[in-house]
Formats: C-alpha cells, sequence, structure tokens
C-alpha cells in the first residue's frame, strides 16, 4: 500500500529532492511531534516549509493520525497525492508507551485539565493491576474522551466541552491487543499497548483507575509505531527544520 511512496526520516531526509515533481504519488514524513504541540500545529508548519523549499503554494500535507497535544512520538506526515493514503495508514495497529498516575481523575483524562477528584490507592497491587489489565484485552466499547477530536454534529468534542455544554459521546467500538506493564511504583504506572484504531489511552487510564476502585489519568503518552511504521525512524522536528532550511 505505502511501497510506491517515498518515506523519510531522521536517516535519510537529506535524500528529499528539491524537484516536487519527482514525486507523482506523493511521500511521507516520519515526525516525532513535540511535547504541546498539536497534529495540526505540526501539519502546519511543515507545509509552510515544504511551500518555501518547492517554491510552490498549492502542496497537499496532511497527517494519518492525531495525537493529542501533551502526546508525544510518532506522526505520520502524508505530502502531496499521498494524503489520498491516509485513512489506510491510519488503520494499522498502534503502539504506545502510557505513564497513568493512579488515584486522582481529571475531566479530560490528562494534565491538560487540573485534578478534580481524588481517590484511595494504597490497596493497589502489582497483581491487581496485571490481573485488571487483562480484562481490557480484546474487542470491547470504549466512551472517548469529552476533551477529545471526535466529530459530534460536525464540531470537535473539545470546543463543545470547552463551552462547558453538556456533552454526551457514544462509545466506540475498539481492540486492544495487549498490554504489559513496565514500572509499577505506586501512583505511577508504566505500561506498553498494542491497540487498534482510534483506541483513547486517556479513556483507558480513567477506565482503569476505576476498574481499581480508584481514579486514574494519563501524565504522559508516546507513540512507538503505527502499521508498519516506527518512531525510531522518525526526525525530531527542529531537525527536520534545520534540514530543510539550509538547502
Amino acid at each position: 500500500m505505502i511501497d510506491q511512496l517515498p518515506i523519510f526520516g531522521k536517516n535519510n531526509i537529506g535524500e528529499l529532492s528539491d524537484n516536487f515533481e519527482s514525486y507523482p504519488n506523493g511521500f511521507i514524513i516520519l515526525v516525532n511531534k513535540p511535547y504541546r504541540w498539536t497534529s495540526a500545529d505540526a501539519v502546519r508548519k511543515i507545509k509552510f516549509l515544504l511551500q518555501r523549499y518547492y517554491g510552490k503554494k498549492k502542496i497537499k500535507v496532511g497527517h494519518a493520525g492525531t495525537l493529542d497535544p501533551l502526546a508525544t512520538g510518532l506522526l505520520t506526515i502524508c505530502v502531496g497525492n499521498a494524503t489520498k493514503k491516509s485513512e489506510t495508514l491510519q488503520a494499522g495497529d498502534k503502539e504506545y508507551i502510557a505513564n497513568i498516575r493512579l488515584g486522582a481523575t481529571t475531566p479530560s483524562f490528562d494534565m491538560e485539565k487540573e485534578i478534580d477528584e481524588t481517590y484511595p490507592y494504597n490497596h493497589i497491587t502489582y497483581d491487581m493491576v496485571n490481573e485488571t489489565l487483562r480484562k481490557f484485552i480484546g474487542k470491547q466499547e470504549q466512551i472517548p474522551p469529552k476533551f477529545s477530536a471526535k466529530f459530534v454534529n460536525g464540531i470537535r468534542a473539545y470546543e463543545i466541552a470547552r463551552t462547558g455544554e453538556e456533552l454526551e459521546l457514544h462509545p466506540s467500538k475498539i481492540v486492544i491487543h495487549s498490554i504489559d506493564v513496565l514500572k509499577f511504583d505506586l501512583p505511577d504506572l508504566s505500561i506498553k499497548i498494542k491497540c487498534g484504531k482510534g483506541t483513547y489511552i486517556r479513556s483507558l487510564a480513567r477506565d482503569l483507575g476505576f476498574a481499581l476502585s480508584s481514579g486514574g489519568y494519563l501524565t504522559g503518552l508516546i507513540r512507538n509505531s503505527s502499521g508498519d511504521l516506527n518512531l525510531d525512524e522518525a526526525i525530531e522536528l527542529d531537525k527536520l527544520v534545520e534540514n530543510i532550511d539550509k538547502k
């Protein structure tokens, strides 16, 4: 599916041609999204760089799968006709490293919003976490966060949530293939998740906290892979700027 598309990352960005017509089917750039950047911010920055680099105003640039502003990791940037492949690219399984703090919740399920409730957590053991996580493996329905990019009647959910208006999101069908505990140090927990498209790790953090008779919210998230594409191959955004600017 992407065999015909050139893919550029940290090891070969210097091979990017200055002739846009060299890529009739478009191309892909693998970027490590910076912390607190939205995926749209990264797309706008890269589009501006490429417009200047190629001397063209009309260059299509998009991404294949949103990352939350407080997440980092692999962001697949599609350029030119490769944007037509973005939905297919998004369909691939993902791998994440998630840091979760137990014993509290936030309205956004991460650190974007302040803690709104606290709960006991000293009763939680490593074995309890392992046993509970196993229950989340497989096909299931998951309620997305209200502060998310989900569309509700044509409007992003986070735009409605920020107005204070009541918002009810319907469950989405997802699949989680595996979850492994990487670190357990109460109240903090680090896990590796392999999952299908549309899985909200913030929602998993919330649901895990409640399943442990406590609370939970996300304190860090890294996307390691999407389909066959890996973070190891991605370029830091500032390095991408350096490489394109100096040509």
